[in-house]
């Protein structure tokens, strides 16, 4: 390790992994740090990616692909179930990721095209002189040691520390942060075609569980609620109810938990000097909590811009504003929009569910807008309207 780079990456998630690839691509001198001493372990994610938009980044590899499903199904409080075809479920269906190999993969990209990577490898703190980060204080195998750089970058996921080091608050309200619990269970019957979501106040309330293959007996089984509807029961225990119901004869592998922000994009990425990418700028979807493919876009804008700064002499916030502008024209207006669906739909009862439910059998989704489908649900049942006005 040097004293002295052009960037330092702080998290070696995709998002950071992916904008130490961009910067170091452009000729950059690149640190990618990890506190961990593994990358891409502990998991702290469902897995689940769409097609196109993980190819953009990387090309498609069966070391990394758990299971390719070509659609999902998803079961109202009732158990009504509606399927969608691949193209209308999201960008968290196509492939099932292992996450292990995965981040991996984006990290040694990064290293490929020049980046230095260094794992267990800790920032403690960012050095500021005349309103400009400069770099960062770390502790590295228990040695405290300093590095400058010309851009920091954070990329440590929910309510970041780095960026609140830097003065951008990242601090997130109960209704808009996700808890979420997983178990990896093996020796399962499932379908390894299709992604499972249930929804419901038994399940998950205020939000989902997700049954996600990642073979043909295994799958990973999670769910994420928001802090707003906890009530005393821990996501690891409604998860573990539905295990034991849905699946009573499968066995547990793995347990994770973990946060996921759900609050539309930070208003402010970037300072002097530092930029926010992926988790520790919000980026994943407030409706489904997916942030893969999210947390790469901004990675690479980021890395782009980061190094048009750098080559132009000039790392201020009204440079840099350039990564918040470009990443708000690609991700911060779906994330709106989508925040003000997860507002509404968050406070629909179980009742609105099985009747939305039941007003969509029979429904074909292959030539059907989500306006079209709204006002599809409303004909058939009118009763729906006033909890979904919001959407309207």
């Amino acid at each position: 390790m040097k004293s002295e780079y052009d960037v330092i990456v702080i998290g070696a998630g995709p998002a950071g992994s992916q904008a130490a690839r961009a910067a170091a691509s452009e000729g950059l001198d690149v640190l990618l740090i990890e506190k961990r001493q593994e990358i891409g372990d502990p998991v702290r994610c469902a897995e689940g990616v769409g097609k196109e938009g993980i190819s953009k980044f990387i090309e498609p590899d069966q070391r990394w692909i758990c299971a390719e499903v070509t659609g999902s199904r998803i079961y109202s409080p009732d158990g009504t179930m509606v399927e969608l075809a691949e193209k209308h479920s999201g960008n968290e269906v196509g492939y099932v990721l292992e996450r292990k190999i995965f981040d991996r993969e984006i990290a040694k990209l990064a290293a490929k095209a020049g980046a230095e990577v260094q794992v267990k490898t800790q920032a403690r703190g960012l050095i500021i002189e005349n309103g400009y980060v400069k770099g960062i204080k770390g502790m590295y195998r228990g040695t405290e040691f300093e590095a400058r750089a010309k851009v920091v970058v954070g990329a440590d996921g929910v309510e970041s520390r780095v960026g609140r080091w830097a003065g951008i608050n990242t601090a997130l309200k109960p209704k808009d942060i996700e808890t979420c619990a997983q178990f990896l269970i093996t020796d399962i019957d499932i379908d390894p075609t299709y992604c499972e979501f249930y929804i419901g106040s038994k399940y998950a309330p205020g939000g989902y569980v997700w049954v996600f293959p990642k073979g043909k007996r295994e799958a990973n089984v999670g769910m994420g609620m928001l802090g707003s509807h906890f009530k005393g029961k821990h996501p690891i225990e409604y998860i573990r109810e539905f295990a034991e119901w849905k699946f009573p004869e499968g066995k547990i592998i793995e347990t994770v938990v973990g946060a996921v922000p759900v609050s539309g994009m930070l208003p402010k990425l970037s300072v002097n000097g530092l930029v926010l990418v992926g988790d520790a700028g919000h980026v994943s979807d407030p409706i489904t909590g997916g942030g893969i493919i999210n947390a790469l876009e901004s990675g690479d804008i980021a890395g782009k811009v980061i190094a048009e700064c750098i080559k132009a002499g000039d790392v201020s916030q009204a440079k840099l504003s350039k990564y918040d502008h470009e990443a708000r024209e690609k991700l911060g207006k779906m994330l709106d929009r989508n925040y003000k669906v997860k507002e509404v739909v968050t406070g629909v009862s179980d009742n609105t569910m099985n009747a939305v439910a039941h007003s969509l059998q029979g429904v074909s989704f292959d030539d059907i807008s989500i306006p079209k489908l709204l006002t599809e649900v409303v004909k058939r049942n009118p009763m729906v309207l006033k909890e979904l006005v919001g959407l309207f």
